[in-house]
């Protein structure tokens, strides 16, 4: 389809750039958008320099590149959001341009002015439009004096909390708070009630000070099963302005995207379309107008899914997006060439009327997480990768697996995925030529993608994909808190810890495929062989001993003493063993971490578990306190739900507490858990602010026996908390 061409809003005139060429660019970012990045500036003929923190130095973005710059510490304060660090490795470098990727500096306004300073060219807009679309409340009070229609709301700086409170009786509930600083989809608040507003308003403060530095806050009407549908807009130096049609960016959660697709299932669906794209693209051109925008830029919109003919602003991010893919799938446009020509100086030679979206493209982000725990964020060891084929560059600096599958990622096995960055590890794109073409084609290759070691939301994207509402376009920002609740997860059954277990059996006790007894060494005994036994931590608390027992060229499993499983390996590699079951074979992806503890990782079709190995003494715990469960017995110690930072504590040691009560936040990957009490009683703390803490890990234990405190009747004395590097 070709995009009708807008119209001219009055704008700011500014200054046309001269032409010019970049020899090097440094791109001051990291992971699979740094990736991106220089395989197009390769494409182009341009020397690429990559930037790194200590914990990045075997980073793939880092042995892509033609230079590689050390900026820094782990944490992202100490490197990648380092202005002088950035400047510093341009001079040692050679670099003449920056591009930031998204994320860190990227919409930084005093990093665009100090490249400026330096003579150093940023590769995106102008400081005037990063300072005015930055500030979500100037933003929105200065597009509308362009007639780009916005969500109703109070936007002022310096509101007090109780003026914010006072503000949202006349806004109406539901509502949102928004950090006015904040991007991405961080940091923002649903308030249903009058009386919730005061506690939310702390802590949407205490994440945005945190997050961006700012803790100025905003509030807008929320706009009941909402469709976010987004409008990529590129806008050269000398005037010129056109849009690449829309992206549906509805399936989120936690306000942030999932599922990205290009052209909109909506606008797809309806009698006008082709005019409404024309009105949203025109007002998104209006608002790059009104800043007088120049380099690739997206502005988002909120759409009502009962009334489509009306699109409410809600902010313009000043970079690249993380689905811009979806775009260049459809249109054959290299969002990341124009931006560096454009930065250069050239004119934008591509017109309103060449714009041609063909077919459809569906991008699904890689997440580390557990869908099942309310999408918990993940950390680990890449044990195992099999993402057919990405990373190959083409000359458009696309990665294509084939004709009709993208993967855009970073990873690599033995990455180390920790809780200091971004939970995104990949992006699986799948172009069709219909919507339901690009679903099937997507949920293949998500079906191949192998990852393990840490825990993703593969398998879960394959779910959401053939959800029917998916299949029917029939999208909103909350259809994915709403269907969480009735997807059926798959779980590790007997055939999984038989091939977990048999792994293991393979590795520890030499034997070969054909079981040949003597050349296992374990286990033997003169006439037969003792079985050779291993029992898994189970996710979900349960625990399950597998048995192996050899016989004559067979070998015989059983799980927990139950009926005898005959099985055959009939193929095991580094990373995947197959078997031979009586109902058929079956291929798993396979991969083991550790030594004291342990873990192996089993996975297929998209799906992975984590599986601990356990010695006697934590088999007997867990037993415990899985019939403590049974009984109904609340567990008395709270534990943290991942690696991170302790962020706040809400109760002081030695207080009464209720059931449900909220007690600490443990922070990681950008993301917030409150921990609450399960059980009435007295807590007594082993954690303070500050704490970096490990999964698991007791952070408090309530004693419900008493007031005074009585470790037994809690179980277990509170500061004799499970050593993990301890256990078998």
């Amino acid at each position: 389809m070709t995009l009708p061409t807008t119209t001219t809003a009055p704008a700011p005139s500014g200054p046309e750039v001269e032409p010019r060429s970049f020899s090097a660019v440094l791109v001051a970012n990291r992971g699979e958008i740094a990736c991106r990045v220089i395989r197009t500036l390769k494409a182009m003929g341009i020397r690429s320099v990559a930037v790194y923190s200590d914990a990045d130095k075997d980073a793939k973005h880092v042995a892509l590149a033609d230079t590689a710059v050390a900026i820094g510490g782990t944490a992202p304060a100490e490197s990648y959001l380092r202005i002088d660090a950035i400047i510093e490795a341009c001079r040692r470098s050679g670099a003449e341009a920056v591009h930031p990727g998204y994320g860190f500096l990227s919409e930084n306004v005093e990093f665009a002015k100090a490249l400026e300073s330096a003579g150093i060219a940023f590769i995106g807009p102008g400081i005037g439009a990063i300072d005015v679309m930055g500030d979500k409340i100037r933003s929105k009070n200065h597009v509308m004096a362009y007639g780009v229609p916005c969500v109703p709301g109070i936007a002022q700086p310096g509101l007090t909390d109780q003026e914010l409170i006072e503000a949202a009786a006349e806004v109406g509930f539901p509502l949102l708070i928004k950090p006015s600083a904040g991007g991405g989809g961080k940091g923002m608040h649903v308030v249903e009630r009058p009386e919730d507003m005061a506690s939310t308003l702390v802590t949407a403060r205490r994440v945005a000070a945190s997050a961006f530095g700012d803790d100025t806050l905003f509030l807008e009407r929320l706009i009941s099963t909402p469709r976010h549908i987004e409008v990529q807009i590129l806008a050269d130096n000398h005037g010129n302005v056109i849009h690449l049609g829309e992206r549906e960016c509805s399936l989120q959660r936690r306000h942030q995207k999932v599922i990205e697709e290009a052209p909109s299932a909506l606008f797809e669906s309806l009698p006008n379309g082709a005019e409404q794209r024309a009105r949203i693209g025109e007002a998104a051109c209006n608002a790059a107008r009104s800043v007088n925008y120049s380099g690739a830029g997206t502005v988002e919109f909120l759409v009502s899914d009962q009334h489509p003919d009306e699109f409410f602003f809600m902010e313009m991010n000043t970079r690249l997006q993380v689905e811009h893919p979806v775009t260049e799938m459809v249109t054959g446009i290299d969002l990341v060439e124009w931006q560096v020509r454009i930065a250069a100086g050239e004119v934008l030679t591509v017109a309103q009327s060449d714009v041609v979206l063909h077919g459809h493209a569906v991008e699904a982000r890689v997440y580390a997480e557990v869908p099942e725990r309310n999408f918990m964020p993940s950390m680990g060891r890449i044990v195992a990768l099999a993402e057919q084929g990405a990373g190959d560059p083409s000359v458009s600096g696309q990665q294509r697996v084939h004709a009709d599958v993208r993967i855009d990622s970073a990873m690599r096995e033995n990455l180390e995925i920790t809780g200091d960055y971004d939970p995104m590890l990949a992006k699986v794109i799948a172009w069709g030529g219909e919507r339901e073409a690009a679903l099937d084609t997507l949920d293949a290759a998500l079906g191949r993608y192998t990852l393990l070691g840490v825990d993703t939301n593969v398998e879960y994207l394959r779910l959401l994909i053939n959800d029917p509402q998916v299949r029917a376009g029939q999208l909103d920002t909350g259809l994915i808190e709403r269907r969480l609740p009735f997807m059926e997860f798959r779980h590790a059954g007997p055939v999984e810890l038989i091939a977990a277990a048999l792994t293991l059996w393979l590795e520890r006790t030499g034997a070969t495929l054909a079981g040949d007894a003597w050349a296992t060494p374990d286990s033997w005994r003169l006439g037969a062989r003792a079985a050779w036994t291993v029992t898994f931590g189970v996710p979900g608390g349960t625990v399950s001993t597998v048995s192996i027992t050899e016989g004559d060229g067979t070998l015989t499993a059983r799980i927990d003493g139950g009926a005898p499983v005959s099985v055959k390996v009939s193929d095991r590699t580094d990373n995947a063993i197959a078997l031979e079951f009586d109902d058929g074979p079956v291929t798993f992806a396979v991969g083991t971490v550790g030594s004291n503890p342990r873990e192996i990782h089993v996975g297929s079709n998209g799906w992975s578990c984590r599986l601990e190995v356990l010695d006697r003494a934590e088999r007997l715990r867990r037993m415990l306190a899985g019939i403590q469960r049974e009984e109904g017995a609340a567990d008395p110690e709270v534990r943290s739900p991942m690696p991170g930072t302790v962020v706040s504590v809400s109760v002081a040691d030695g207080q009464r507490v209720e059931e449900g009560q909220a007690l600490l936040a443990v922070e990681a990957m950008k993301m917030e858990h409150q921990l609450v009490a399960s059980v009435a009683g007295t807590v007594h703390l082993t954690s303070k602010p500050g704490d970096l803490v490990k999964a698991d890990q007791v952070l408090a234990t309530i004693h419900a026996a008493d007031a005074t405190g009585d470790h037994e009747a809690a179980g277990r004395n509170p500061g004799n908390t499970t050593d993990k590097e301890d256990q078998a």
